[in-house]
C-alpha cells in the first residue's frame, strides 16, 4: 500500500465487546503518506458473523460494496498481467454497450495465457461483472457452506438464471501460473471434482436444464458437469467390464462359451481395440484439435507425440481416477471442502508416507482391488490359458492399474533413489505404527488420518449409508467364486460349501484377536507368556494345514487361492463396519476393526512399495526418471545437490 498510493484492502474486523458478545465490521483501508501509516476509509457493521462457507466468496462479496464504477474485475492473486494489455481494457468494457440479442452483457470472459504449458483452457476468473446488475442480485459469489465450493461457476448460473448474458472476448489475456506438481494438481482437481459433484446436486444446475435450449444444452453439459460424469463412465465401464469377466469365469459360464463357440479370441482383440480407441483416441481428440486452432496441424501432432514420450497418457489415465473418485464420493456422500494446494517447490521429493495418504482410497486400493481381479481371472478363466487373448482382453485394464500405483513416484523427483526409498519406508512404518493422541496431526499418526479419511461416512444419509454397503458387497464376490474352485470341495456347488468356508474367515479372526490380546497384555511385562501364546498359535495352526494337507484333497494352491479370496473379503467387513461406525464405536468390536485395518494399510503399502523398490534397486532407472522429468541442466543440479544433501530426505 505505500508503493501504490491506489490501493485498497477490505477486511472483516471482529471486535468483542464482553465475554460472548461480539460485533463484526467490513473495513476498507489505505495508506495515509502524511500520517505514514494505515486508515480506515470506510467502515460497515455487519448483521452477524461473516463466515458462511468457504472464505474466497464471503471475501469477494464483503468487499463488492466498497468498489465503485459500473464494472468490476475479479482476478486472481496467480495471474501475470502487462501494461499493454491494461491499455485495451478500455476496449473490453465497451462490450457492456453492446446488445447480444436482446440483452447487454453481465458478464464479459476474458482469455488466459497458460505460461506453465502449451494447452490453453478458460479458468474464468479475470472476468469482468456488471457491477450495478449483480449487486441486487447476491454479489458475484454464491457463498454457503459446503454446497458452493466453486463459487465462480455459480456466479455464470446465477447471471443466467436471473436473465443475464454471459459472453466471451479475446480483447486482452492476462498470464495464469498453474499448479505442475503431482500431488499439487491431484489437490486442485479433487476440489474440482467435488464441487462438480455438488453442482450435480444443485437447485441451479436442476434449474438450467430446465430452461436451456437444446444447442446450449450441449455446451453447458461438456463445459461443466458433463466432462467428470464422462470421467466416471470411463471408470465405471473398466470396473463393469472386469467384474463381469471375472462372474463369467468363476461361474463357468465362460468355459461353456467356449465349448460352443470359437470365436474367443477375435471378441478378446476387438475389446481390446474398443478400449484402446474410446480411452485413447477419442479423449485426446480436442486436445489435439485445440492446439492445431492455436499453433496449426503439425505442431499440435508433434506435441502430441512428445507428451506421450514423457509419460503423459500415465499422468492422464491417473488423473482421471482422481476425478472419477472425488466426483463419485461426493454424489454419493456430499462433503465437498477447498484444499489448498500450496504451490511449493515443485521438485521437492515427497516421501512415501504422504504420497500413501494422498493416494491410498483414490487410487492404490482400487488398483489393488482391479489387479487382484486380473489375477483371480487369469488362474480361472479357461480363455485366460491363451496369453495372447488374455493380453489382448486385460492390456488396457493392466495399464490403468500400473498408472494408478506408480505415477506418484514416476512424477516424484528422485522417486527411485534407493536411499531416499528406505528411508521413506522407514517413515512410512513409523507413520502406520505412531499411536499419537487427541491433537495429533495425520501427517505424524496413521489413527488419526484414517478417522479423517472417514469423515464423508459421518455426515452422510441413510441412503449414502445404504448405497455403500451395496457396494461393499462386491468383496464377497471373491470369496463365493473362489471358494467354489478349491481342490477340497470335490466340486460340489452346494451353498453350504460357501457357508462352511466362513469358518476359514472366523478362525483368520480368532487368530488374530488372541494374537493382538497377547501382545497389549502380555509383551511389555510377562514377555515369556507372550512367546509362549505366540508358539502354540503357530503350532496349532501349522498342525492344522498339515492335516488338511494329508488327509483331504486340499493342496498349497488353495491355500494361495483362499489368500485371494478371503482378504478382499475382510476388507469388505472393514468398510461396512466404518459406515456402521456409531453404533460399533461404543462395543469392543471397535478396536478390533481399527487394528485390523492398519494391518490392511499396512499391507496394502507393501504391495505399492515393492515395484518402487525393485526400480530403485535397479541401476540406471533413476537417471533415466531424471532425464524424461526434466531438461538436461536441470538433470545436472539435481545430480549434484543429491550428493551435497546425502542422507537429507528432501
Amino acid at each position: 500500500m505505500k508503493n501504490n498510493e491506489a490501493l485498497r484492502v477490505a477486511y472483516v474486523d471482529e471486535v468483542h465487546l464482553g465475554r460472548d458478545e461480539a460485533e463484526y465490521y467490513s473495513v476498507l483501508v489505505k495508506y495515509d503518506q502524511e500520517q505514514q501509516r494505515e486508515v480506515e476509509v470506510y467502515r460497515v457493521r455487519l448483521p452477524g458473523p461473516l463466515k458462511l462457507g468457504e472464505g474466497k466468496p464471503e471475501n469477494q462479496n464483503h468487499a463488492f460494496i466498497f468498489t465503485r464504477g459500473d464494472a468490476v474485475q475479479t482476478i486472481d492473486m496467480n495471474q501475470d498481467n502487462s501494461f499493454e494489455e491494461a491499455l485495451k481494457m478500455r476496449n473490453l468494457l465497451e462490450e457492456f454497450k453492446v446488445h447480444y440479442g436482446i440483452r447487454r452483457p453481465t458478464i464479459l470472459g476474458v482469455r488466459e495465457n497458460i505460461f506453465t504449458g502449451s494447452i490453453r483452457m478458460h479458468y474464468g476468473h479475470p472476468d469482468v461483472f456488471d457491477r450495478f446488475w449483480f449487486m441486487p442480485r447476491g454479489g458475484v459469489s454464491k457463498a454457503s457452506r459446503l454446497i458452493n465450493i466453486s463459487e465462480d461457476i455459480f456466479a455464470g448460473f446465477n447471471c443466467t438464471l436471473r436473465g443475464g448474458n454471459v459472453t466471451h472476448h479475446e480483447y486482452i489475456q492476462v498470464g495464469k501460473g498453474r499448479d505442475v506438481g503431482l500431488n499439487q494438481i491431484s489437490m486442485f482437481e479433487a476440489k474440482v471434482a467435488s464441487g462438480n459433484g455438488e453442482q450435480i446436486l444443485s437447485r441451479d444446475v436442476y434449474r438450467l436444464g430446465h430452461r436451456l435450449d437444446f444447442f446450449r444444452m450441449l455446451s453447458f453439459y461438456y463445459t461443466t458437469v458433463g466432462f467428470f460424469f464422462n470421467t466416471m463412465v470411463v471408470v465405471l465401464t473398466v470396473y463393469s467390464f472386469l467384474w463381469g469377466r471375472l462372474y463369467l469365469a468363476l461361474s463357468g459360464i465362460e468355459g461353456y462359451a467356449m465349448e460352443t463357440s470359437k470365436n474367443n479370441k477375435a471378441f478378446g482383440v476387438i475389446l481390446n481395440q474398443q478400449f484402446f480407441i474410446q480411452i485413447g483416441l477419442f479423449t485426446a481428440l480436442p486436445m489435439v484439435v485445440e492446439n492445431s486452432l492455436e499453433h496449426g496441424f503439425l505442431p499440435a501432432v508433434w506435441d502430441f507425440l512428445t507428451m506421450q514420450l514423457q509419460l503423459a497418457s500415465v499422468f492422464y489415465t491417473f488423473s482421471m481416477g482422481t476425478r472419477a473418485h472425488f466426483f463419485g464420493r461426493t454424489i454419493l456422500h456430499g462433503g465437498a471442502k477447498y484444499r489448498a494446494t500450496g504451490r511449493g517447490f515443485v521438485v521437492q521429493h515427497k516421501s512415501f508416507a504422504e504420497n500413501y495418504r494422498l493416494y491410498s482410497r483414490s487410487h492404490f486400493v482400487k488398483a489393488i482391488e482391479l489387479g487382484v481381479i486380473l489375477i483371480v481371472y487369469a488362474a480361472h478363466s479357461p480363455m485366460a490359458q491363451d496369453s495372447f487373448v488374455y493380453l489382448a482382453m486385460t492390456l488396457s485394464s493392466w495399464f490403468l492399474v500400473l498408472s494408478w500405483i506408480m505415477a506418484p513416484f514416476v512424477f516424484n523427483p528422485s522417486g527411485f533413489d534407493w536411499l531416499k526409498t528406505v528411508y521413506d519406508f522407514e517413515d512410512f512404518l513409523n507413520w502406520i505404527w505412531y499411536k499419537g493422541g487427541v491433537f495429533t496431526k495425520a501427517e505424524h499418526s496413521w489413527e488419526t488420518w484414517w478417522y479423517e479419511e472417514q469423515d464423508h461416512l459421518r455426515t452422510t444419509g441413510l441412503w449414502g449409508k445404504l448405497l455403500e454397503i451395496i457396494l461393499d458387497l462386491r468383496y464377497f464376490m471373491f470369496q463365493y467364486g473362489v471358494v467354489y474352485q478349491l481342490n477340497i470341495t470335490g466340486g460340489k456347488t452346494s451353498i453350504s460349501v460357501y457357508l462352511l468356508s466362513w469358518i476359514y474367515m472366523i478362525a483368520v479372526m480368532g487368530i488374530y484377536v488372541v494374537m493382538m490380546y497377547a501382545q497389549e497384555r502380555f509383551a511389555a511385562k510377562e514377555h515369556i507368556k507372550y512367546r509362549l501364546t505366540q508358539l502354540v498359535v503357530i503350532s496349532m495352526t501349522v498342525l492344522v494345514l498339515t492335516l488338511l494337507l494329508d488327509f483331504t484333497s486340499f493342496t498349497l494352491l488353495d491355500l494361495v487361492s483362499s489368500m485371494l479370496a478371503f482378504v478382499p473379503t475382510g476388507w469388505g467387513l472393514i468398510s461396512i463396519a466404518l459406515v456402521l461406525r456409531p453404533f460399533l464405536e461404543s462395543t469392543v468390536v471397535w478396536d478390533t476393526v481399527v487394528s485390523l485395518a492398519r494391518i490392511y494399510d499396512l499391507l496394502f503399502g507393501v504391495i505399492v512399495m515393492a515395484p518402487v523398490a525393485l526400480l530403485s534397486w535397479l541401476p540406471g532407472f533413476q537417471a533415466m526418471q531424471t532425464r524424461i522429468l526434466f531438461n538436461e541442466a536441470f538433470s545436472r543440479g539435481l545430480q549434484i545437490s543429491r550428493i551435497l544433501s546425502g542422507k537429507k530426505t528432501n
